[in-house]
């Protein structure tokens, strides 16, 4: 076993750069084959990702969607939705990689209330594909903050989870702590839509030391959920007056219903 080790070591340092992908895949493959990996919603396993089965559940969001805000359209066309015409939002545009319904809720609220930081990475891909052209544009990744005190509860940041590998694919600086939630805001969950922009109003800020990391800067917002877009327009309004160029806002799952479900 050792001899062999020591061969695979040597073939992968003799090999050229642009051939060691092959390699990379070819060990992946072995190991699958040696350990088959499971599904991350515990069914019958799929590499990378969700069983065919519980993928075939997810309404993916594809184009034509609108600029502004990611919502479905029926058809493609240069305007934005009705609703961003009528009221611009802070941030300039959106995207979100599938719908928020019972399939996708499940899914994400294990990653934020159950510990499964595993599924940060399959939700990552999933925002790389849907926000692959507000990416191209974009300097920096941030997450949506959540208040210290809710992070020590919880232990870690769900959109910081995803914010991470995301910006790591994309090749983008990671800015976990240019963005700050200056106080402990009661859950949206259950909220009006107007109920929720009071809830975070002046709830966000980029700490005096963190200015330079946005000053002119090009920056996708990353969070699980768009449910009204009152916490991603407090973010964005935060990031806009610290002298960020542009603020757009990717997330994995966005609500379609007039009446926002409890997240």
């Amino acid at each position: 076993m050792g001899a062999e080790h020591g061969d695979l070591a040597s073939t992968w340092k003799a090999a050229p750069a642009q051939a060691r992908p092959f390699f990379a895949e070819l060990g992946r493959g072995v190991l699958d084959l040696l350990l088959p990996p499971a599904s991350l919603d515990g069914e019958a396993a799929l590499t990378g990702g969700l069983s065919a089965h519980a993928f075939s559940k997810v309404t993916f969001l594809d184009d034509p969607v609108c600029d502004g805000c990611g919502l479905a359209q029926a058809y493609a066309s240069e305007a934005r939705c009705p609703a961003c015409q009528a009221k611009p939002r802070a941030f300039q545009r959106a995207r979100a990689a599938c719908v928020y319904d019972e399939h996708s809720r499940e899914l994400i609220l294990k990653l934020k209330h159950a510990d499964r930081t595993d599924l940060s990475g399959l939700f990552a891909r999933w925002l790389s594909r849907a926000s692959a052209d507000l990416l191209a544009e974009a300097d920096a990744v941030v997450p949506v903050p959540i208040h210290r005190s809710r992070l020590l509860r919880r232990r870690y940041n769900q959109a910081a989870e995803i914010a991470r590998p995301l910006a790591r694919t994309a090749g983008l600086a990671y800015l976990p702590d240019a963005l700050i939630r200056k106080r402990d805001t009661a859950s949206q969950g259950g909220k009006s839509a107007s109920g929720r922009r009071r809830n975070v109003a002046a709830a966000f800020a980029v700490p005096p030391g963190k200015r330079r990391l946005v000053e002119g800067k090009t920056i996708v917002l990353v969070d699980d959920v768009l449910t009204t877009g009152a916490t991603a327009e407090g973010c964005a309004r935060a990031l806009l007056a610290a002298g960020a160029k542009s603020v757009s806002l990717s997330v994995v799952a966005r609500v379609t219903e007039a009446q926002a479900r409890p997240i």
